[in-house]
This record gives structure tokens, C-alpha cells and sequence, in this order.
């Protein structure tokens, strides 16, 4: 059975082609050669969650091809306030970047009021990989398809728990999209992170899931939990067996992407390199065979274009959250 509300317009992503190349952007004339201490990777989730696991897998390649140690922080909470302010806080000579998706600049304003940060203060500086979330249930319950997930929905209105790594995530805003598409209601239970709601999923605290391939794939193998569906448009070869959420809900595509930022102010020759080692540090075979045991492919897009890509994005997830219904608290 295929529900067809009217959200094609509403969350419609156009798709994105921006080739970069991979040469080297030396540093302005009289400014400081760069890197010139260690760099920081600063991630606002706990260990063991996706932006965690990107960045240190790519801290031994960035480390070989900037000549400079790589230290990754974990500085979860705030639903990724509290990373995003120590990087607004840093200075701005590019030995510090964020390591996330965009929800901190185009999601997390619009549900909270009191931000520790400003949005305004991080600069985009490369797309590093297209990455997509799964809807899984746990053990024993009753739903292995989007459509069994509806119906236990309007059986048990507001009693099935679902989980995610927090308010104004993509994983929560993924199920308010679905739940406003079809017109159920589902309980949210937010969490500090992807191993906290795996967790609670297979010990039954929550009966639905919202998270990547990687968290959730030990416990695929194991029998523990269940991939119902995935929020890109179209099947994907990291489990083709899976459907997309728009074969049930047209035009449905809220996948994001894994980026670097640094604090705004930050020389835009320094972005500009960056992006460039990135573009050759994701050609390295350990960081190939890495990403694909994580359902994520590399799409390596510069300062200027990942600037215009979020822009255009801000305006698609502002529909989402007012047709959501989501306000700030």
C-alpha cells in the first residue's frame, strides 16, 4: 500500500554535482605556512557515533598529509551545542574544525531558542561524505515494514517509542517528517547519542530506531533490530533489500551529509586546502574500505559550493519544520 500525501514539494532535495579538485592551495602571500600545530577534530557526539567514527578514521591519513598530529575531541551535549560553541570559541586560523552534519547551522535554531552558540559563527569548509539514516525496529516487535509501522502508529497513537541522538537531529527531524506526512503519532525519546539508542532498542526501552548503517549493523547481524527503511531517495547499495521511505512517501529525501566547519573568519585559503587534502585523503584504501562498512560514499564539495549547497537546504528543512509543527523551546 503506497500513502501519497502532498510532500513532494515540501522536501524535494535537488541533486547536487560539484566536482573539486584536488590541487593544493598554498597560503596567502605573508601569511603563516598552515598547519603549523596540531589540528583539532572536534565532534559533538559521544564515541561510537558516525561523526566519531569519521573522524578518526580519517586521522591518520589527514595526520601523513599535513605533517601534523590529529587530535580528535569528543564534546557531546546540547544536542551538538556544546561542540559546535568550543569550535565558535577557538580561533580562527584553521586548527580546529567540527566534525558534523548540518542540523548545528539549518536544523538546531529553529527548535532552540538559547543556542551556547551562534550558527552565523561556523564556515563551511568541505562535504566529506553523503550518508543516509536508517528507521529499524528492535527485537520481537511487530514491524519490519514502513507500513507496519504506520499501523501499530494509528493502532497505539503516541505509545510506540522511538529514538534518537537528540531534538533537531536529522534522525528525530526524519520521523516528525514521516509522522506529519501520514498524520501519526509516535513518542520521541531523545538520547546523547547512536550507542545509547541502540541500546535502549535492543533492551525494548524504545521499540523504533532512527540511525546509520553503522551503529545499527552489529545488531542487524546479531537478529537484535530490523532495517525497515532509509530516508535517501531510491535504494542503496549498502542494503539494497531495504526500501526508501518515498516509496511509501513521494518525493520523500532527507539524507545528509558528514562536513567539516571551522569558526567563521577563518582564511578561506585554509578551506580551500583542506578541502583539497580531503579530496585525496578519501582515495586512501583504508579509508575506502572504512566508509563502506559504514553505508557512506565519499562527495568531497569546497568552501564555496558547500556554502550555497546548506543555503538552499536551510530553506527546504524551514518547510519541514513548519509543516512538522516543530517549534523552539
Amino acid at each position: 500500500m503506497s500513502i501519497v500525501p502532498n510532500w513532494t514539494a515540501v522536501i524535494a532535495v535537488a541533486a547536487l554535482s560539484v566536482g573539486v579538485g584536488s590541487a593544493m592551495v598554498g597560503p596567502a602571500m605573508g601569511q603563516a605556512a598552515w598547519p603549523s600545530q596540531p589540528i583539532r577534530l572536534i565532534v559533538p557526539n559521544p564515541p561510537g557515533g558516525l561523526p566519531d567514527i569519521i573522524a578518526r578514521t580519517l586521522s591518520e591519513p589527514l595526520r601523513a598529509k599535513l605533517g601534523q598530529s590529529i587530535i580528535v575531541e569528543n564534546k557531546p551535549g546540547a544536542n551538538a551545542g556544546i561542540g559546535a560553541a568550543a569550535t565558535t570559541a577557538s580561533k580562527p586560523d584553521g586548527h580546529t574544525f567540527l566534525v558534523s552534519d548540518s542540523a548545528v547551522i539549518n536544523i538546531s535554531h529553529h527548535l532552540n531558542s538559547q543556542l551556547p552558540f551562534d550558527p552565523k559563527d561556523l564556515m563551511p569548509v568541505t562535504m566529506i561524505a553523503r550518508s543516509l539514516l536508517f528507521i529499524a525496529s528492535g527485537p520481537n516487535v511487530p514491524i519490519k515494514t514502513l507500513q507496519d509501522l504506520i499501523e501499530q502508529a494509528k493502532a497505539n497513537p503516541g505509545k510506540i517509542n522511538y529514538g534518537s541522538i537528540g531534538v533537531g537531529s536529522f534522525h528525530h527531524l526524519t520521523m516528525e517528517a514521516v509522522q506529519a506526512a501520514v498524520g501519526v503519532k509516535l513518542n520521541h525519546i531523545p538520547y546523547k547519542g547512536t550507542g545509547e539508542t541502540v541500546t535502549a532498542l535492543r533492551g525494548g526501552q524504545i521499540q523504533v530506531v532512527v540511525a546509520a548503517y553503522a551503529g545499527l549493523s552489529p545488531l542487524v547481524k546479531a537478529g537484535q533490530a530490523h532495517l525497515v527503511a532509509h530516508n535517501s531517495s531510491g535504494r542503496t547499495k549498502i542494503a539494497p533489500e531495504v526500501p526508501a521511505i518515498s516509496e511509501t512517501i513521494k518525493g520523500f529525501d532527507l539524507s545528509h551529509n558528514q562536513n567539516f566547519f571551522a569558526r567563521a573568519g577563518t582564511p578561506i585559503e585554509i578551506a580551500q586546502k583542506m578541502s583539497a587534502v580531503m579530496a585525496e585523503v578519501v582515495k586512501d584504501s583504508q579509508v575506502i574500505e572504512r566508509f563502506a562498512s559504514l553505508g557512506i560514499e565519499p562527495n568531497i564539495v569546497g568552501p564555496a559550493e558547500l556554502k550555497a549547497y546548506f543555503d538552499a537546504e536551510a530553506v527546504r528543512i524551514k518547510k519541514v519544520v513548519d509543516v512538522a509543527g516543530l517549534k523552539p523551546n
